[in-house]
């Protein structure tokens, strides 16, 4: 309700009613039907502050979710024959554990009154570590790109969905693959969602887990390239939207 005004006036409103209004068949490109703010530990003083109990839910909230993401890495560690921990210590960029970036992006996707022309959230695979998405469990809209076809993640009360970002495919050696995933715009329904990424610090090298290729003679079998994370996200910003597999090439000649 401390966001419902700015939308109205936001970019996306405004070129979708100058389409409207032209009459014209084209689609809104380039911008996603959704307002959005980040929580994290270092912006808290930016939280909103209006709505009685919000700061101090979400702290609590994200604490626990934090621990979760830790104990799925550990699952993903044995599920791959590393040492329990391994992940987790890459993607902190050694033992420090609290180097790794923990954020919660809030996202609120009004109902549009022409969906056909603009989408909620445009395909893409998040740049990090692991995802935890408290999706809404009545309003629809997230879609999986499975085998070529898009499928819907049916809302689904009290639940916690689980996506796999790009370090985790490059540390997995592509084991692990990243989710192309994207948000359809809705004609009725207010949809919200909580998702909470555990990324990488930006110092921490990024390489497949010498263990998952050491095994073999073929150095071909090292699928992805050594880099640092920080060096990813630059390309990331500019080609989010783009096909994955560029990047990695982008930032192997870093």
């Amino acid at each position: 309700m401390e966001r419902e005004e700015n939308f109205k006036k936001s970019k996306p409103v405004q070129l979708l009613n100058e389409l409207i209004e032209k009459k014209s068949d084209e689609k809104v490109e380039n911008v996603d039907w959704e307002d959005v703010f980040l929580l994290s530990d270092e912006n808290d003083d930016q939280w909103p502050s209006k709505t009685p109990g919000f700061k101090e839910t979400m702290k609590e909230y994200r604490s626990e979710l934090k621990k979760l993401a830790i104990k799925v890495l550990e699952i993903m560690d044995e599920n791959l024959g590393l040492p329990k921990g391994y992940i987790n210590k890459a993607l902190n960029g050694g033992d420090d554990t609290s180097a790794a970036f923990f954020g919660t992006k809030m996202s609120h996707y009004p109902p549009c009154p022409y969906p056909e022309k603009v989408t909620g959230l445009r395909a893409h695979t998040d740049a990090g570590g692991v995802i935890l998405l408290f999706q809404d469990d009545q309003v629809k809209g997230l879609q999986i790109l499975k085998d070529g076809e898009w499928i819907d993640v049916q809302p689904m009360r009290n639940a916690i969905v689980f996506n796999t970002g790009d370090q985790i495919e490059v540390l997995s050696n592509g084991r692990y693959r990243s989710v192309w995933h994207r948000v359809l715009a809705q004609p009725d329904g207010t949809r919200r969602s909580i998702a909470s990424f555990y990324n990488p610090s930006y110092k921490a090298i990024i390489e497949p887990a010498k263990e998952l290729v050491e095994k073999n003679e073929v150095v071909d079998l090292v699928k992805y390239p050594k880099f640092v994370f920080g060096d990813y996200m630059n390309v990331y910003v500019q080609q989010k939207f783009l096909p994955k597999e560029p990047r990695f090439q982008a930032v192997k000649t870093m």
